[in-house]
């Protein structure tokens, strides 16, 4: 299980972007970084500070997976055919937690692995509880019985920030959902820009 150090809205802010699109993110009321030093003035950044930013940015919208992590998707993503920029986005959003956060079952993608390393998931009627489980297409994600009664669960499924996107269809009544496609960078809804291109251009260096 992968260990989050840092608490997730000094993520938001240590980046000067609100990268969920949640209400209470910090950057909503200060745009400077956290701790003594988030208010210096910043200057322009290099073509290594851009590429280190993106890169920090996709890493921790996932979570905060660790860097070993990241990298062997990065890895995966160049063995793949087509452009690397899309294949790395294809599969972050196979994660199993990636799923189960857009599917609305819970409400952050930090939730969302608690949910799934805790045991709530079945994949295909068998429980899986590691959060960076690759799902296949047409596989089908359920809530076990007795966790879909769980407030978290039926809180996030009525939120309104956010929708379901296509390439999941998903049954709230039953708490399913079947992953249709692997998506482009174009169809994921990020609340904010990602570059999964500058990432794969950091790590080539």
């Amino acid at each position: 299980m992968t260990k989050r150090v840092q608490a997730k809205y000094k993520i938001d802010r240590r980046l000067g972007q609100n990268i969920w699109g949640r209400p209470k993110s910090p950057v909503n009321r200060r745009e400077y970084g956290p701790g003594q030093h988030g208010q210096r003035r910043k200057g322009k950044l290099s073509d290594f500070g851009t590429q280190l930013r993106a890169k920090q940015k996709l890493k921790g919208y996932y979570g905060n997976i660790s860097e070993k992590q990241f990298r062997k998707y990065y890895e995966e993503a160049l063995r793949l055919k087509g452009d690397s920029g899309e294949n790395l986005i294809g599969l972050l959003e196979r994660r199993l937690d990636a799923v189960v956060f857009r599917s609305k079952f819970v409400a952050t993608p930090f939730a969302a692995r608690q949910f799934v390393n805790h045991g709530h998931v079945r994949v295909n009627g068998r429980r899986v509880n590691i959060a960076s489980y690759q799902v296949k297409v047409g596989d089908v994600i359920e809530v076990k019985e007795a966790s879909k009664q769980l407030a978290i669960v039926l809180e996030a499924s009525q939120l309104a920030e956010r929708d379901v996107p296509d390439y999941i269809e998903v049954d709230h009544s039953k708490m399913t959902a079947k992953l249709s496609r692997i998506p482009g960078l174009a169809e994921v809804p990020y609340a904010v820009q990602m570059e999964p291109n500058l990432v794969i251009e950091f790590y080539s260096r």
